[in-house]
């Protein structure tokens, strides 16, 4: 065989050495003649070489096929060269060769081979040769260029705030250790792009380069070169042939491409939002009765100052109305029946949305599939048609099938790890053997969010149907979140000594579990009680302990709740000549949840036993600053509430009547005929001699005056009064999670006695945020926030003492709407955005009450709720109706802290 191949060889050199010497011929003989001969002579000269090497090379195809005879042999052995990390059984594998096998050489199994290899992606070259043959026994060997393995990938030209998003973006195309390819490479280029894209940022240029690793062989890092450019801003958008609607409506109903200049809104092009924001300028005019509207043309443009520009070329139609509606296939309800509650009547704008809504699910109820799917009719179906079209009229026939009524198999709950089952099932609507109802399915949902034991966000119901059997089964997949809470704080306030509060909420508590270790976290839990306590003190002059525990169903079969506790502050002034104030209080309820006028209704009834003391106690405000006070009385209240999700609602209302009563004492005693004792007048003739001091003697009139204070007390001994409020809140998504919520509140405090007057306690106090003068709160005043005011701003709350406290308002009433938006609604961390419009005011006694004379005020803020430490947040107003000339007061714009709750 090697002799053949010299051979050949040989003949081919030969061949071409006598193609030399007649190129040198020719080449001499044509230097001879003139230009003409020249030229024909070269095109001659290249004519002749070509077909000599045409005849060169049909000669050498011959050959090999004349050498190429295939014979078959077996593997002997293969040798793999390169890629020396990769497995070697698994390379020979792949390529199909295996000792042993037989294999034809030349034949298709070598081809295949290579391609398998190179289909892997893993290297730059594959090769096989054939080593050596002895008889029918071939050894191969196999080599391979094996491609870099990526160490990392940078990014250059771009802000450091960007790069995790950008990581998020390669890391899900590339991998560290892994093999680049020009495709990965690519499409991390093209990802990024429509990263910056969306941004608005069109004219990004995105390169990538390799480059090899000094530190590793056959390694690779990528560097990603970004240049973002400047965002391409929309310069103008334009319609034409708009005459209904003008260009600035009809730009509006474009929410997510803005022109420049648009207020609160970014000016930038998304294409996949500009096709949005075209449908619903279509489905604008649809809802406005314009059913054949069409835009039949568009385009986007570049100014000549590097914006875009947009024109839309519109086809109106003619506006279309309802004419007549027809019902076909309904056995259950009669044709007046169902267009009564369609509400759409001859005549109407025709609006598809509006249809679609009356007849699949409207958020009020108002629509036919709520008749069917709330009895049972879960394949119901209800299918629009236009019968005719003729001029501006439409025709519609509702065709209706309305399949068998279902009934509720199982009931299977989920995802509940800590809460105990029956926690969840009580709260539920749907029960086993019930006939199927959607509206249950949606209060049932309402009810688990409302326990905040679960994440709201991540609450499934699967439905699946039984047909054979006409049953539906119901799974409710949960996911629990914490839910209790911890405030713990410390410090060291200076000649006020050590300061601190401890205080924890378990509101998913268990009595019954004490006994099982294996609920406790940090306490028992499972049972949805609600134990709270909190200790706070000063250690100088300040105590304060509370305890509450609730059982939401007491007895197990009724949704009644039982609520007991108690609470003990002290103050100690004496210091500072301010006086004691020291408040024992007890308090029991019960609550239950109404039938009627529905079951959004509750009612809860409060028990409550209290005693103030005060002793010469100025720190507070009060119109009275000694004696004893005894605080007995009765709450109701009834609350209306369809709010869903109280941590961020986006939809309901709730509404409020609160009353709280104390007997009518005077009624049953003789008028206030106080005579002082021996006893009490020698402790005030001690008092004022020490008050007073050597150098100034104790007159009758400053006796009179101090006997005069223990009547006016005497007088409160058992405190009497009637005490209403009324709020309600409301609750609107307009949009996304955009949410505006608004509420009305008022609050009176009055007397069964002219005589005996309003009581000293149990007053509101207006302005603030709801926190300040905490601890005035424990001693009956009802502290209500109205943000960018101060209390001492408002009037109404009564003249400030010598302390800086007021004594409260007998009347007050306020207004809010308010503007939220949500940055995370994790159940670990919820956090929203909110600005709002408020107005209230305070007054001393009912006949001084305006509803329109406002103390207007306006700002932003923010809420961040974290399940151990509730809610935190701030907000700043600012006061349109202050009075600046007033001592203390400091500008129109004020800061307020909420630690804890939300205030009223």
């Amino acid at each position: 065989m090697v002799k053949t191949f010299k051979k050949k060889l040989k003949k081919k050199l030969d061949t071409a050495v006598d193609m030399n010497e007649s190129l040198k011929k020719a080449t001499g003989q044509l230097l001879k003649s003139n230009m003409w001969r020249n030229i024909i002579g070269y095109t001659l000269l290249v004519m002749a070489f070509m077909l000599h090497a045409m005849h060169v090379e049909a000669q050498e195809e011959v050959e090999v096929l004349n050498y190429a005879v295939k014979n078959n042999y077996e593997i002997g052995g293969i040798i793999i060269q390169g890629a020396e990390t990769r497995d070697r059984n698994a390379i020979k594998s792949i390529a199909g060769l295996k000792e042993g096998n037989k294999i034809q050489i030349p034949g298709p199994m070598i081809q295949s081979g290579i391609k398998a290899l190179l289909k892997l992606k893993l290297f730059d070259d594959v090769q096989i040769f054939q080593d050596k043959v002895e008889g029918n026994i071939v050894y191969l060997r196999i080599v391979l260029v094996e491609r870099p393995v990526l160490t990392k990938w940078t990014f250059k030209g771009v802000k450091t705030s960007q790069h995790d998003d950008l990581n998020d973006i390669v890391k899900d195309i590339l991998t560290r250790g892994g093999i680049v390819t020009d495709d990965q490479k690519d499409l991390a280029k093209t990802k990024i792009k429509e990263y910056y894209i969306e941004k608005g940022k069109l004219d990004v240029i995105v390169d990538v380069y390799e480059v090899p690793e000094e530190s590793k062989t056959s390694s690779v890092r990528l560097i990603f070169e970004i240049i973002p450019n400047e965002r391409v801003k929309v310069e103008d958008i334009v319609f034409e042939g708009n005459k209904i609607f003008s260009d600035r409506k009809l730009r509006k109903k474009m929410s997510n491409t803005k022109r420049k200049g648009t207020w609160f809104r970014k000016s930038k092009f998304i294409d996949k939002k500009y096709q949005e924001d075209l449908k619903s300028i279509v489905k604008f005019y649809n809802k406005e009765g314009y059913k054949n509207m069409t835009i039949t043309h568009d385009t986007v443009y570049r100014t000549n100052e590097g914006g875009l520009k947009i024109e839309i070329t519109v086809d109106e139609g003619t506006r279309h109305y309802f004419r007549d509606i027809r019902w076909k296939g309904n056995s259950l309800y009669t044709d007046e029946y169902l267009t009564a509650v369609l509400g759409i009547s001859k005549g109407d704008i025709y609006n598809p949305e509006l249809l679609s809504n009356r007849l699949k699910f409207s958020l009020d109820g108002r629509d036919i599939s709520s008749l069917y799917l709330d009895d049972g009719y879960l394949a119901f179906d209800v299918n629009p048609v236009e019968v005719a079209v003729t001029n501006d009229s439409v025709d519609i026939e509702m065709r209706i099938f309305e399949g068998p009524q279902f009934t509720i198999d199982n009931v299977v709950i989920k995802g509940n790890d800590r809460t105990n089952e029956n926690v969840v099932r009580r709260e539920l609507r749907t029960m086993p053997g019930k006939k199927f109802s959607r509206a249950d399915i949606i209060r049932s949902q309402r009810e688990i969010i409302n326990l905040g034991y679960f994440n709201p966000e991540t609450l499934g119901i699967e439905n699946p149907v039984n047909q054979a059997r006409g049953t539906v089964s119901i799974e409710y997949q949960l996911e629990e979140k914490p839910s209790d809470q911890l405030e713990l704080s410390a410090g060291y306030g200076g000649f006020s000594g050590l300061i601190g509060t401890l205080g924890v909420v378990f509101n998913n508590f268990s009595i019954a579990n004490v006994k099982d270790r294996s609920t406790w976290s940090p306490l028992p839990q499972g049972d949805g009680q609600k134990l709270s306590l909190r200790l706070q003190s000063n250690s100088r002059f300040y105590k304060s302990y509370n305890f509450s525990f609730t059982e939401p169903w007491l007895g197990g079969k009724k949704p009644r709740s039982f609520t007991i506790g108690a609470a003990h502050t002290a103050f100690d002034y004496s210091l500072y000549n301010n006086g004691k104030l020291g408040i024992t209080r007890g308090f029991i309820g019960l609550g239950s949840q109404l039938k009627w006028p529905d079951d959004y209704f509750s009612s809860q009834t409060t028990l409550n036993i209290e005693q103030i003391n005060l002793d010469k106690f100025i720190g507070g405000g009060f119109l009275v600053t000694v004696g004893k006070f005894n605080n007995w009385s009765i709450s109701q209240t009834f609350t209306r509430s369809s709010v869903s999700d109280p941590l961020y609602p986006r939809s309901g209302s709730k509404l409020s009547l609160s009353i709280q009563l104390t007997p009518p004492y005077s009624l049953f005693r003789k008028s206030n005929t106080f005579e002082p004792t021996e006893e009490q007048r020698a402790d005030i003739i001690r008092d004022l001699q020490f008050e007073n001091g050597p150098a100034k003697p104790v007159t009758d009139a400053d006796i009179n005056a101090k006997l005069d204070e223990l009547k006016e007390a005497n007088k409160f001994k058992w405190l009497e009064y009637h005490k209403w409020k009324i709020s309600s809140e409301w609750y609107f998504n307009l949009f996304d999670k955009f949410v505006v919520a608004t509420s009305a509140k008022i609050g009176m405090l009055g007397s069964y006695n002219k005589e005996i007057g309003t009581s000293p306690f149990e007053r509101f106090q207006l302005g603030g945020d709801g926190l300040n003068n905490q601890s005035i709160g424990l001693q009956g005043i009802d502290i209500i926030s109205l943000r960018g005011y101060d209390v001492n701003d408002i009037e109404g709350n009564g003249a400030v003492n010598s302390s800086g406290y007021t004594p409260g308002a007998a009347v007050y009433n306020k207004y809010t709407v308010e503007f939220r938006y949500p940055l995370s609604l994790n159940p670990n961390s919820t956090i929203y955005v909110t600005s709002w419009l408020q107005g209230g005011n305070a007054y001393q006694s009912f006949k001084k009450f305006n509803p329109f004379d406002l103390k207007r005020s306006a700002g932003f803020g923010a809420r961040v709720f974290l399940p151990m430490f509730g809610l935190l947040g701030f907000d700043y107003g600012w006061g349109f109706d202050k009075d600046l000339s007033q001592s203390g007061t400091k500008g129109y714009g004020k800061f307020n802290i909420v630690l804890g709750f939300e205030p009223e």
